[in-house]
């Protein structure tokens, strides 16, 4: 209920301002919202070539350059074959409505199509040789503390270890698929199936919450704009994400009304803190490139490990798959045509989420927000070095890769290694796409009322900004 009313009122409040700029003179065309590709210029006004006249410098450009267009004094002037001067400035904010819904397909449901077709098929290999039950049973202490109201053994166990270990280190893509697994095992013993169960809920707080080991994708960044360690991020970005996934962990279970004090929780907690710090004090003991090559090595190592258990288990025990009159072959198949099936089904809630928010973006009330919260922290005294950041956290929630341009802009305008370029790497690793999280698990098995879910992934996100500022200034 909570999302379906966000993405209502982010799309009636942007039109309405949107109707109201172009009334006002502040909004030229509309064309850029409907059409325009992110980063386009913003046309700002078209006039008259007679218009430039009195300016001959301005009007020689434009002959020489006609069709082609040019830039002075921070405007782009294109010269039509109808005589008219189109004038451009700035940079437009996210894709258009058509052009989102076009990369929504291609550069990212596509691939998911295919990321969840063969990890599908893996997970069906681990259902079918029985291994799912096995790994279950070995969660099942530290699950049913948590997760109370799913049956001891359930299959979803197993899917939530294989999604919180891909997350562990920092493979996404694996991720995925054994999460939306995971809710589809839920919603199997979900009562009632257009709401979020509890344990729908914990399980998507945790899987958001994202505790990571090895951010690959930001060492590789930083690497990129010349930072002098790139990997000097990992320690903070660890720390930041197992604070938020400990902060989600608490937040859920006071809300459900489960107690974490108890020695299996607790353990596991330690243990999970045992095995970071002896991994961090290995990793530093490493130069910069040995630190990129061992990391990179450890998480694709890993994954490569765990589809070699997951094939050499099922050879293992290929009776199982004889005795059920299939094989491991056609068991894999027949998990990836699953994993089609579910890519099929979370494509609405992708596109119109996303829509949504490219909407909100170009309407420039993102803008608006931004900045009002930087004034609001000037007033406080921040340092503007951490202001300089805080776009990279605001937007994080709602689009990885409007983030991931606020950080890479940040890094080349501020420096990889300042403490801008820094935090806004931080901010980027140890978050997740948080709307965009809920709609494509909640809409993998059509729960429509999301209950208290959204609200506390968002105060997560805001736990981990604020305790990533404090590592970041203790750390560098």
């Amino acid at each position: 209920m909570a999302l379906s009313r966000f993405w209502s009122w982010m799309i009636a409040i942007s039109a309405i301002y949107i109707f109201y700029l172009l009334a006002v003179d502040r909004m030229y065309s509309l064309n850029g919202l409907v059409n325009g590709k992110q980063n386009d210029p913003v046309l700002v006004a078209e006039l008259p070539l007679a218009y430039f006249g009195s300016d001959s410098n301005l009007l020689a450009n434009l002959n020489a350059n006609k069709g082609l267009g040019f830039s002075q004094n921070d405007s782009i002037y294109k010269l039509l074959e109808s005589g008219v001067v189109e004038v451009s400035t700035g940079k437009q904010s996210a894709d258009g409505i058509f052009p989102t819904c076009k990369n929504t397909i291609m550069d990212i449901w596509l691939p998911l199509i295919g990321y969840l077709t063969f990890f599908c098929g893996l997970l069906n290999l681990l259902n079918d040789s029985n291994a799912i039950g096995k790994l279950a049973g070995v969660m099942a202490p530290f699950f049913t503390k948590i997760f109370p109201e799913l049956p001891k053994g359930h299959p979803a166990y197993g899917f939530m270890t294989m999604n919180f270990a891909a997350n562990f280190l920092g493979l996404d893509n694996a991720a995925t698929p054994f999460g939306l697994k995971a809710m589809e095992s839920m919603q199997e013993v979900n009562i009632e199936k257009d709401k979020a169960s509890n344990s729908q809920i914990m399980f998507l707080c945790l899987h958001a919450a994202g505790l990571t080991l090895i951010p690959t994708s930001i060492i590789g960044y930083r690497a990129a704009q010349h930072a002098s360690n790139p990997a000097d991020i990992m320690l903070p970005t660890i720390i930041t994400s197992f604070i938020g996934t400990l902060a989600a962990l608490i937040f859920v279970s006071i809300k459900q009304k489960i107690n974490l004090v108890n020695l299996v929780v607790i353990g596991l907690v330690t243990a999970v803190s045992a095995i970071i710090a002896l991994l961090l004090v290995y990793i530093n003991r490493l130069d910069g490139i040995a630190k990129f090559h061992f990391t990179g090595n450890l998480s694709n190592g890993v994954l490569l490990f765990i589809i070699f258990l997951v094939v050499a288990y099922s050879i293992f025990n290929e009776k199982v798959f004889k005795a059920n009159s299939t094989n491991i072959f056609d068991s894999f198949v027949t998990g990836a045509k699953d994993g089609f099936t579910t890519g099929v089904r979370v494509l609405p809630y992708m596109i119109a989420m996303l829509v949504a928010l490219s909407i909100f973006r170009n309407s420039t009330l993102m803008n608006i927000v931004m900045n009002g919260i930087g004034s609001v922290m000037n007033v406080f005294g921040v340092d503007q070095q951490i202001i300089n950041a805080i776009p990279v956290a605001i937007m994080r929630p709602f689009s990885a890769g409007g983030s991931r341009g606020f950080m890479l802009d940040a890094m080349k305008t501020y420096g990889a290694d300042s403490l801008t370029g820094q935090l806004s790497c931080l901010f980027q690793g140890a978050a997740e796409t948080t709307f965009y999280v809920v709609a494509l698990y909640f809409g993998s098995v059509n729960v429509k009322d999301a209950r208290y879910t959204l609200g506390i992934m968002l105060l997560v996100d805001f736990v981990c900004v604020i305790s990533g500022i404090f590592v970041c200034q203790l750390y560098f």
